[in-house]
């Protein structure tokens, strides 16, 4: 038997259809999850015990350790966990990766699962013409379920045979029979594959399938699951470069779990596999090491028959194809419960240094002096996770902090105010207040395209209406900053033309400033807590635009008098007035906010 290209690239269109259908399988789950996803994520700030709870319960719905794990990355760089929290939920997501283990074990081999796959699929199908959004969901997510069986049956279909195409992994059974220098590099090969193919899940596939037909030996195919516990930690850094300090400490921080749970573990590597071999036996599945030796004895006793083994040529009824079977049930119970037990244990060592974990990574990754003015987004990573329901959270997150920002130029713009014109001071803060409105349009841009590759992913309904509610926020908070420049332009225009104001009106735009101030303070307020509205909170919000309106109103008949009266002259009163008038659209525009506040408040409730 000869492995030929055709065979090479089957093999990757098998991992490719595994891979494919965890993720539609996963994303079936959150948009049918939608808001009880949100709200498992705000359970997990309690404490270490809850956490962990909760990365076992995401790790096992999206069935992906990685992905979960970005999830984790992207909620510190998004301020919605702290890094000393984050740990406590890696730990368990390292524990809820086991899920998938199981699933496999349990129905892998068992039953022929590929037998029902196309029935699944041809039920799944018409789900996702329904009315329903949940539905459609959990059409998906059966699709996704079928689709993982399908690949797993593909890939023990086209996976390599070591035996008889040594040609092609003769560097590996090389170091088969090294003892320990074996299980190191067994366990460096777990790493490497997960790296390449990003998904622990499916090299545990890969190996337990490798390992069942009698391939390579069951302490050999522990090592590779233990090494892919490793290489599972490279999603998660190369998404926390593009993040924050605290982003980066949270992917350094899972590295290091994992690494140290490898360092205790090694040095009792045989006696550790040989603990899962009885606890194997303890609960009826067999010795998952005979599988190995007997398959070994048949090739070397009975080729011809060890030719036929594999290829499907043997009748189902075969005396040997019964065993082999039962022993493939072993094997498979033995790999995951290996691949559990040590995370359990190592979670149960981990988890009481929670503390020291958060200093070590801070020591290694120090934080860096803070340039407020730079251009940055505080929660907004350059890489998307996977769950776009969670992504409505992170941006809700940056646009409150995109309105603190905003909220400093009206403090500039009233300072600017009360400083002498041409002075040094007065150019230096009217230029920061100009850099500040160039700061804000380019978030507005980064925080809208977010938003926009959000709404490309899969939303529940009603997320999908808080997108185009943030979009709308967004826009006018940008519109808030541009009000505060063009107040500092009404101010720079008037000192280029010698214009003085008069003290009523420095008074009298204090008053506008003390007015919108407040509103600007309200609306932070609903932006700090997006989900918990208050009416009475809506109604402060109206009341304050009427006042800075009558105000406005006021300021306007009250100029004409006194450009009559000559307190002050023509010119002075058209700047008065456009500042005024400047300032009222800032109120504007913060009460465009309160309003799509509103509505997505009337949507919840209806």
């Amino acid at each position: 038997m000869s492995y030929s290209i055709l065979d090479l690239l089957c093999l990757l269109g098998a991992v490719g259809l595994f891979l494919y259908g965890m993720k539609v399988m996963s994303e079936g789950l959150q948009k049918a999850a939608g808001d009880r996803l949100r709200n498992i994520l705000g359970a997990m700030t309690r404490n270490r015990l809850t956490g962990t709870i909760t990365g076992f319960i995401i790790t096992a719905l999206i069935q992906s350790s990685s992905a979960s794990t970005v999830m984790v990355v992207s909620f510190v760089n998004a301020g919605l966990m702290t890094l000393a929290q984050s740990m406590a939920v890696i730990m368990g997501a390292n524990v809820g990766t086991t899920f998938t283990a199981w699933v496999i074990a349990l129905f892998g081999f068992k039953v022929n699962m590929s037998a029902f796959m196309l029935p699944l699929i041809g039920i799944a199908v018409p789900l996702l013409f329904a009315s329903s959004s949940r539905k459609k969901s959990i059409g998906e997510f059966l699709i996704g379920f079928a689709f993982l069986f399908m690949g797993l049956d593909l890939i023990s279909k086209y996976v390599p045979d070591l035996q008889s195409n040594p040609e092609m992994f003769a560097f590996l059974q090389h170091y088969t029979g090294m003892g320990f220098g074996s299980v190191l590099t067994f366990c460096i090969v777990g790493m490497v594959l997960t790296m390449i193919i990003q998904s622990s899940a499916a090299t545990f596939a890969i190996t337990l399938i490798m390992c069942s037909k009698g391939w390579i030996s069951f302490d050999l195919a522990c090592a590779i699951v233990l090494g892919a516990n490793i290489g599972t930690t490279i999603t998660p850094l190369l998404a926390s470069m593009s993040g924050n300090v605290a982003a980066k400490r949270t992917a350094m921080g899972h590295l290091l779990f994992n690494v140290l749970g490898i360092v205790w573990l090694l040095p009792l590597f045989m006696p550790f596999v040989e603990l899962n071999v009885w606890l194997t036996e303890a609960i009826g599945q067999g010795n998952p090491e005979q599988l190995y030796r007997f398959v070994s004895e048949i090739e070397m006793t009975q080729p011809d028959l060890y030719n036929h083994l594999f290829d499907n040529s043997l009748p189902a009824n075969h005396p040997i194809v019964a065993q082999i079977g039962a022993m493939q049930v072993s094997v498979s119970f033995g790999m995951s419960l290996f691949h559990t037990v040590y995370n359990i244990i190592n979670l149960s060592i981990m988890i009481w240094m929670t503390g020291l974990y958060v200093k070590v990574v801070e020591k290694i990754i120090p934080a860096k002096k803070n340039e407020e003015e730079e251009f940055s987004l505080k929660y907004i990573g350059g890489v998307l996770v996977s769950a776009s329901e969670l992504n409505v959270a992170q941006a809700e997150k940056e646009v409150a902090v995109f309105a603190r920002r905003v909220d400093r130029m009206i403090g500039m713009a009233h300072d600017l105010l009360h400083i002498k014109p041409n002075s040094k001071e007065f150019n230096q803060l009217y230029s920061r207040l100009e850099k500040y409105e160039d700061i804000s349009d380019r978030m507005e841009k980064e925080i809208a395209d977010f938003l926009n590759r959000t709404s490309q992913g899969r939303l529940s309904n009603e997320s999908k209406h808080r997108v185009a509610s943030l979009f709308n926020i967004n826009s006018e908070i940008e519109s808030v900053g541009d009000g505060c420049n063009n107040f500092g332009r009404v101010l720079s225009r008037k000192q280029q033309v010698n214009v003085e104001f008069t003290d009523t009106i420095v008074e009298n735009i204090d008053g506008m400033f003390v007015l919108v101030a407040e509103a600007m303070n309200g609306m932070l307020d609903m932006l700090d807590n997006i989900e918990n509205v208050k009416e009475d909170q809506l109604m402060a919000a109206y009341n304050k635009e009427r006042e800075i309106n009558n105000m406005r109103n006021q300021l306007r008949s009250e100029n004409v008098q006194n450009i009559n009266d000559g307190l002050y002259d023509y010119q002075a009163g058209i700047f008065y007035m456009d500042a005024v008038a400047d300032l009222e659209k800032v109120g504007d525009y913060i009460i465009n906010v309160v309003d799509t506040l509103r509505d997505s408040m009337t949507r919840k409730t209806i």
